[in-house]
C-alpha cells in the first residue's frame, strides 16, 4: 500500500468531524508510506464539501455530485470509493467508525477482497506495512493487527480519537463520472439522522441519561438543555432506550455506540459493564447519581451524589453563564 484514501461523510454540505479526522489520519499514514492522500465525496452538495476540504491536508479530492444518487442509499457511495481506489492502486482506505462508515467500508472490502480493522484508535506504519491499534473485549485488551496478503486495507477509526490538524494541502479537485447505474434502493426517510442533531460519536461533550430519569421528559428537557449549553449531544443507557424514552441512535454502550468525548456526563446511570465499554475512553467522566455506592462511581473521575433534577438545571445555568462571560 502506498496511497491513503479517506471516505467523507457529510450532510447539508458540511463534512462530519469524524471524516476530517479521517483525512488527518490519512495524511500521517500517507507521509509514512510515501504516498498521496485522496478524499472521496459523493452525494448531494458534494461540491460544497469538496471546496471546504481544500483547507485540509489532502492531495486530491474526488467528487461525485450526481442528483441521481441523492436517495439511492449506500451503493453509489461504495461505487465512488471503489472507482477511486482501483485507479489509485493498492491503498489504505480510512472511514469513520460510524454506521455509514462501517457500512461503506465493509461493502467496499467485500468487493476488492480487502482486510478490515474496526474501531481503530491508532495507525502504525512499519517498514511499509500498515497495522491498526484497536481495543477489544470492552477495552481490556489492546490489539495491533497488520494487513497481510491484500492490496487494500480498510481502517474504521473511532471518532474523537485522531487529532484534527490545520495543515492545508495542495488539493486538486477531480469530478467523478456518474456510474450510469439504476439503483433499486430509494431512501424515503433517514431516521438515524433525525434522531440527533449532533451524533454522540462526534460530540465533544455527551450528557447521557439512564433509568434514574424515570421517563422520556428529561431527555428532551433538562438533559437536552445541558447538552446544548455545552454544544454537545444527548446520550442514553440501554435501559432508557429499551424503555422507549429515547431512540437507539443515542444509545451508548456495548449494544449501542462506542464514544470518546473529552467530557462525558452520566446522569442517573448505574454504570453496568455493558455501558462502561461504550464510554470508558472518555477524557473526563462525571457521574450524577443519588446513590453514593453506584458502580459508575468506581471509574468516574467525579461522582456527584444528590438529586439530578436539582443538580442538572443548576449546572446548566453555570455553563451558560460561563459561556456568556467569555463571549
Amino acid at each position: 500500500m502506498n496511497n491513503v484514501i479517506a471516505f467523507i461523510e457529510h450532510k447539508g454540505g458540511v463534512a462530519r468531524r469524524s471524516s476530517i479526522e479521517a483525512v488527518c489520519a490519512a495524511r500521517a499514514a500517507a507521509d509514512a508510506l510515501g504516498g498521496s492522500v485522496h478524499a472521496v465525496v459523493a452525494g448531494p452538495q458534494a461540491a460544497a464539501v469538496a471546496a471546504a476540504l481544500a483547507a485540509c491536508p489532502v492531495d486530491r479530492i474526488h467528487v461525485l455530485d450526481d442528483p441521481a444518487t441523492a436517495n439511492a442509499g449506500i451503493d453509489p457511495l461504495v461505487d465512488a470509493l471503489e472507482s477511486v481506489a482501483r485507479a489509485a492502486g493498492p491503498s489504505l482506505v480510512i472511514v469513520a467508525n460510524t454506521m455509514i462508515g462501517r457500512d461503506v467500508g465493509s461493502r467496499f472490502a467485500a468487493r476488492v477482497d480487502a482486510g478490515v480493522n474496526a474501531d481503530v484508535t491508532g495507525i502504525e506504519v512499519r517498514d511499509g506495512t500498515v497495522a491498526c491499534v484497536s481495543p477489544k473485549l470492552g477495552g481490556t485488551t489492546i490489539t495491533t493487527c497488520a494487513f497481510k496478503n491484500c492490496d487494500y486495507g480498510v481502517a474504521a477509526i473511532r471518532p474523537n480519537v485522531f487529532a484534527v490538524t490545520a495543515a492545508p494541502g495542495a488539493a486538486e479537485i477531480v469530478a467523478l463520472a456518474p456510474s450510469g447505474k439504476t439503483y433499486a434502493v430509494r431512501v424515503e426517510d433517514d431516521v438515524e439522522e433525525a434522531a440527533a442533531e449532533l451524533g454522540v460519536e462526534e460530540a465533544s461533550v455527551v450528557v447521557s441519561g439512564g433509568r434514574g430519569m424515570g421517563g422520556p421528559e428529561p431527555f428532551t428537557g433538562m438533559l437536552k438543555d445541558l447538552a446544548t449549553a455545552f454544544g454537545g449531544a444527548v446520550g442514553a443507557s440501554r435501559a432508557a432506550v429499551d424503555a422507549g424514552w429515547i431512540s437507539h441512535g443515542h444509545q451508548v454502550g456495548q449494544t449501542g455506540k462506542t464514544i470518546s468525548p473529552p467530557l462525558y456526563i452520566a446522569v442517573g446511570i448505574s454504570g453496568a459493564i455493558q455501558h462502561k465499554v461504550g464510554m470508558r475512553t472518555a477524557g473526563t467522566i462525571v457521574a450524577i447519581n443519588k446513590d453514593a455506592g453506584v458502580p459508575i462511581g468506581e471509574f468516574a473521575d467525579l461522582l456527584v451524589v444528590g438529586d439530578a433534577f436539582a443538580i442538572v438545571p443548576e449546572l446548566t445555568k453555570l455553563v451558560r453563564a460561563a459561556k456568556a462571560a467569555h463571549a
